[in-house]
């Protein structure tokens, strides 16, 4: 009997195609975390709790919050990061969350920059994760998702970009 081929990673999410464009997928905010030092930016994974690949903090939405703000809570709780989070999303990409169930569902996820005012020694998830700060393309090369990988690699000329405009269009 031959050997039945496991499906990648993309394979499986293309056979979610279908709910996303319906809307039927699920909605998750997170947070890029950065930080600037004298040899460049340094961006922050944390390692899932249940398979511990490497991931951005990120959650469910929460009443009374703004998304930018779930992205702040998310960076405290999984990671104790104090940050100042941009409102407007850096963009979007899509993973497929494991439910309590063993069921896979799409999730469609916000992403917003996250600058880090200060880092807590104890924090809500604390011994749960691993954290680690690599440049951007480091980053990106060790996640698994396709777009997150992309928002990875954006964020270095996206942060260039506005610190030159301030400096030369300062208001």
């Amino acid at each position: 009997m031959p050997k039945r081929k496991s499906k990648t990673y993309l394979g499986q999410l293309a056979e979610q195609a279908d709910r996303l464009f319906r809307g039927q997928a699920i909605e998750q905010y997170a947070a890029i975390c950065y930080m600037r030092l004298p040899d460049g930016i340094r961006v922050l994974l944390i390692t899932s709790r249940r398979s511990g690949r490497w991931v951005i903090p990120k959650g469910w939405a929460m009443d009374g919050r703004a998304p930018h703000q779930v992205a702040e809570r998310e960076a405290w709780e999984e990671a104790g990061i104090r940050g100042k989070a941009r409102k407007k999303p850096l963009g979007y990409y899509t993973y497929l969350k494991m439910l309590d169930t063993g069921d896979k569902v799409a999730s469609v996820v916000q992403v917003h920059l996250v600058e880090v005012v200060a880092m807590d020694l104890e924090f809500k998830e604390r011994g749960q994760r691993t954290l680690v700060w690599l440049t951007p393309h480091e980053a990106s090369v060790l996640v698994r998702e396709p777009e997150l990988k992309s928002l990875l690699g954006q964020v270095e000329t996206v942060l260039t970009k506005r610190k030159k405009s301030k400096v030369t269009n300062p208001k």
